[in-house]
């Protein structure tokens, strides 16, 4: 016998995350708000662990994989056992998988980084930190971008949750004297969130679909479309950033920056065009990564790609 439409209703959608304590609550949130908008079904979240999760010791430049964060929820998305999975949107593969799709990008929250100091100690900033101060964090695209601005400073990887991070920070056995983190993770929020979902999955989609902001979605996907060309993913020094343009016509800037490892070579470069729409998103950044091949990002990617030890 066919399904009614009540009782398709009736069947819990599920929502799949990270098992982590931040990944966990942005989830609760996107709960939050489909419930609000679709009060007729229920939600039930289904959290579990990645590959980037299992192992939180390798820095993640060694791991060169992009997607140490997916693959296991994207696996359970297409058969099926998952309806909606929630990313943080920097960890989500540029190139999805072709049974899925990015079905929407909502508000973007604070996107900057944040300094935090072990306590005690009488520096407010890295400019303010002496020769040879051990700064932990576990991106390489921060890592190298500050390495290039404070070459007097010593970067060291630091993996784990917030909640760890914070936790090795306050260690008295610990060498570092601050982390960098995400300004909103510490608030337990998210720069930039993605929801997934299968391709064609119409039901979902229409769902999805009320979450989605539109300036959010469109800086976003110029930022992606430039990560794409570039072929960059969580373990390369890329750096990306846009902002709207208080113009009368929606004008999005976009800047990027390609470091070496070692901070001592870059390209960067920004343009700005009016965007209304995704192909307008997509070609800034595919244009703006261009530039930065042809300026000489080719040839740090190359180096970088080439010289990235070995994973066992």
């Amino acid at each position: 016998m066919a399904e009614t439409e009540a009782s398709v209703a009736s069947l819990p959608l599920r929502i799949g995350t990270r098992r982590s304590n931040l990944a966990v609550i942005q989830a609760k949130t996107i709960r939050s708000q489909l419930e609000k908008i679709a009060p007729e079904h229920t939600f039930e979240i289904e959290a579990l662990h990645t590959l980037g999760d299992k192992d939180q010791n390798s820095a993640l430049y060694n791991f060169g994989a992009k997607d140490l964060w997916t693959t296991e929820l994207e696996e359970l998305l297409t058969s099926g056992k998952l309806d909606i999975v929630v990313h943080c949107l920097k960890d989500m593969p540029t190139q999805l998988p072709d049974s899925c799709d990015l079905a929407a990008i909502p508000l973007r929250d604070d996107p900057r980084d944040a300094l935090v100091i072990k306590a005690g100690l009488p520096y407010t900033s890295l400019q303010t930190l002496p020769e040879g101060a051990i700064v932990g964090t576990s991106s390489v695209r921060r890592s190298a971008q500050l390495r290039r601005l404070f070459p007097h400073l010593r970067f060291m990887n630091i993996r784990g949750n917030v909640e760890t991070r914070l936790a090795k920070l306050d260690d008295p056995k610990s060498e570092y004297i601050c982390i960098v983190m995400s300004a909103c993770g510490l608030e337990l929020g998210q720069g930039a969130i993605g929801l997934e979902v299968r391709k064609g999955d119409a039901k979902i989609l229409r769902l999805t679909d009320q979450l989605l902001d539109h300036k959010s979605s469109l800086a976003c996907l110029a930022e992606r479309s430039l990560m794409r060309t570039l072929e960059g993913g969580c373990s390369v020094p890329i750096g990306v950033e846009t902002e709207w343009i208080d113009k009368p016509d929606a004008t999005l800037r976009i800047r990027a920056i390609v470091v070496s490892i070692d901070g001592t070579q870059s390209v960067e470069d920004t343009t700005d065009t009016v965007v209304h729409t995704k192909e307008e998103a997509t070609a800034l950044g595919q244009e703006l990564a261009a530039r930065l091949l042809e300026a000489g990002a080719a040839a740090i990617l190359k180096d970088i790609n080439t010289n990235r030890p070995p994973k066992d």
